[in-house]
């Protein structure tokens, strides 16, 4: 039986709130100001927005205290309108997502021609020339995917070059993704989700896209678990049409459903490819050279190279993640597929492979970490925060400027590496599973 909140619980989870929401108000201030906020003032306030409610967490739990639920989206929308007010920080990628909007809305298809094509043509507004110089990678055509764009372009049409009118809707969706985890998690584990920085500090703030595929994906598990399943596999072949890395959760959501929603899933996918594909262009050639040519704060890639050449890392740590997932979805489809996928695991087990860990990639584990938490997962959401720590942000001319200084990575990975120890052992002595 869920316990009901008592008045002590709706105290204690309103000082946290507001505690946090005085931090992100300091954020959104500091957000906007000229530059970057200082790196040391950043961190504080990750500390201070992350802390008390790991804190608040344990407490309810220990105390058997429900969080109450109308609370808990109040301080979350709190939260998310003080990353609104406030704007991106120590990222640049929105203006790639303003750029492809009006390319959307004027030319019918966002792919195709380089940023850069278009430095010195006549007819760009004004607002989209300013746009274009700061574009990152001007020379590779954009890497978002169809669903992504379509986003891109819903935020065109409410305001040109706009990042706030992106930023709103990508809230909305996020607040549509804490809905769906309350269909699989009691309310205190969704606070997790709903007050974590790392989903405030991304979607809110700095106006990622990756919480669009994220909430495909839980929709589509949330109808899964009903037997619904013509709209699990929709939802699956447009989550994947966000981007790839819903592809690693179709088998499993879809594991007891027939063949023809597998079907299903491979022409929804299709159907959103094609218009662009016959257009001449698809974010397929710019992913490729991502997944050939980029590294960024990788943990296990990174400690490999060091001793096998790029390719080599690849291939070794792809076939390890490929027997994880067999083994892993060989044991899920015996069981009948009654529980929610172990997302956390299989993305986190992705991450720690990948080239690339950018803090927004952990937007696919987070949810999952609600579900079933567990100390490395959310010690994850703080640690990641570390990949800020490059020469562009401390402004060190002795960095190139996504380089990291050499202490990074192994206090980053060293802290989840810890918290993961944990967890083994804690589930071997107590024999309850990955849980805070």
């Amino acid at each position: 039986m869920t316990p009901i909140p008592n008045g002590r619980a709706c105290r204690n989870v309103d000082v946290v709130g507001l505690w946090c929401a005085l931090g992100y108000a300091a954020l959104a201030f500091l957000a906007r100001g000229p530059g970057e906020p200082d790196l040391p003032a950043f961190f504080l306030l990750v500390a201070w927005t992350s802390l008390p409610v790991f804190g608040l967490y344990l407490y309810c739990q220990g105390r058997g205290e429900a969080v109450p639920l109308g609370r808990l989206i109040f301080w979350a929308v709190v939260f998310r309108i003080c990353g609104l007010a406030g704007g991106p920080i120590y990222e640049d990628d929105f203006y790639r997502y303003l750029w492809d909007g009006y390319r959307f809305a004027t030319t019918g298809t966002p792919y195709g021609a380089v940023p850069e094509a278009f430095f010195s043509a006549p007819g760009v507004p004004a607002i989209f020339h300013g746009i274009l110089d700061r574009i990152n990678y001007p020379e590779l055509p954009t890497i978002y995917a169809p669903v992504t764009q379509v986003v891109f372009l819903l935020a065109y049409w409410l305001k040109p070059g706009s990042v706030v009118a992106l930023q709103a809707i990508l809230i909305l969706v996020d607040l549509v993704t804490i809905a769906l985890l309350l269909r699989l998690a009691p309310a205190g584990n969704v606070m997790l989700y709903a007050w974590c920085p790392l989903v405030v500090k991304e979607v809110a703030f700095t106006a990622h896209p990756d919480g669009i595929g994220v909430c495909l994906l839980l929709a589509a598990t949330v109808l899964s678990q009903k037997h619904r399943w013509r709209s699990a596999a929709v939802c699956l072949g447009v989550a994947a049409g966000a981007k790839i890395f819903a592809l690693a959760l179709v088998p499993l959501v879809l594991v007891g459903a027939g063949f023809g929603y597998w079907i299903l899933f491979v022409v929804t996918l299709g159907t959103l490819y094609m218009p662009f594909a016959l257009q001449g262009g698809t974010d397929i050639a710019s992913l490729l050279v991502v997944a050939r040519e980029w590294e960024f704060n990788s943990a296990a890639f990174g400690v490999l190279t060091t001793v096998l050449q790029p390719f080599g890392a690849k291939i070794v740590l792809g076939l390890l993640c490929a027997a994880f997932w067999g083994h892993y979805y060989f044991r899920y489809s015996r069981t009948g597929a009654r529980e929610v996928p172990r997302g956390d695991w299989l993305y986190g087990i992705f991450l720690m492979a990948s080239p690339v860990i950018n803090p927004w990639y952990l937007l696919w584990l987070l949810p999952f970490a609600a579900i079933t938490p567990s100390v490395s997962a959310w010690t994850a959401s703080v640690a990641v925060f570390l990949a800020y720590v490059t020469g562009l942000n401390l402004i060190d001319g002795a960095l190139q400027p996504y380089q990291q200084p050499a202490w990074v990575r192994p206090l980053e990975f060293g802290m989840i590496l810890l918290a993961l120890a944990y967890d083994l052992f804690r589930q071997r002595s107590t024999g309850i599973g990955h849980r805070i």
